[in-house]
C-alpha cells in the first residue's frame, strides 16, 4: 500500500491528534477507506460529520486494531507507534466486560 500521506511523526499522544491522524491517512487510502466504510455502513458524505463522535472514532480506531497489516501500514506511514494507536482506541473504546469497568 502506498500512500500519499505525508510521513509525519504523530508528535504528541493526544487521542484526538492520533484518531485525526488515522482518518487523514484512511482518506488518502482509497482501497482501505472503501473498506472502511462498507464494513461500517457510514456513507463517504457522512464523515466529516461524524469526526465529533466519539463512537465514530472508536470505531474507526477498531477497525486499524483489529486488522494488524493495517495497523503497522498506518504506522509505518506516519511513524506513530502502535503503542499510541492502542492508546486511542482505549480511549474512545468504552470499557469492555474484561476491564472490571462496566
Amino acid at each position: 500500500m502506498q500512500s500519499n500521506f505525508k510521513k509525519s511523526k504523530i508528535s504528541s499522544a493526544d487521542p484526538q491528534d492520533t484518531a485525526v491522524a488515522v482518518l487523514g491517512w484512511l482518506a488518502n487510502e482509497p482501497d482501505m477507506f472503501g473498506r472502511f466504510l462498507a464494513l461500517t455502513g457510514i456513507e463517504a458524505g457522512q464523515v466529516r460529520g461524524a469526526v465529533n463522535d466519539s463512537g465514530f472514532l472508536a470505531g474507526m480506531l477498531d477497525f486499524l486494531m483489529n486488522h494488524e497489516p493495517t495497523l503497522m501500514a498506518f504506522c509505518d506511514a506516519t511513524g506513530t507507534a502502535p503503542e499510541t494507536v492502542a492508546a486511542a482506541s482505549a480511549h474512545f473504546s468504552p470499557p469492555g466486560l474484561s476491564s472490571g469497568e462496566y
